[in-house]
């Protein structure tokens, strides 16, 4: 079941389900510098090896009618200081959703899953 939010308006009601909330989020997040991807778990891989793209993979909403909370579960990339790339993923996400959506975001929750390294060239 696809929740969604209910903003009142002059002519009717306004309804922004999650799943828009946790597009927003990943998106903006794998803008943040140091971010590799998102952590999508065994559901993401599957969607990924069939073909297609979740653009919410790594990204956990729960939301009330005029705010919601989020956790980001993500992988950095090698090198990245791990505490500034996740304030930044929480400042940026909890802007992005704001300014969208209009809802109140009360907390973003940055969970590390990973590392990820460069590849090596081979010689």
């Amino acid at each position: 079941m696809i929740k969604d939010h209910a903003l009142p308006s002059e002519l009717g009601e306004i309804h922004i389900s999650d799943e828009v909330v946790s597009i927003i989020a990943g998106l903006t997040a794998t803008e943040v510098e140091g971010v590799a991807s998102m952590s999508g778990g065994i559901a993401g891989g599957i969607a990924e090896a069939l073909g297609r793209k979740n653009l919410s993979k790594g990204v956990k909403v729960e939301a009330g009618e005029q705010e919601t909370a989020v956790d980001m579960y993500l992988i950095v990339e090698y090198g990245s200081r791990i505490p500034d790339v996740a304030w930044s993923v929480q400042d940026n996400v909890k802007k992005a959703i704001e300014t969208m959506t209009g809802l109140a975001v009360v907390n973003v929750n940055v969970h590390v899953q990973g590392v990820s390294f460069p590849q090596q060239k081979d010689k």
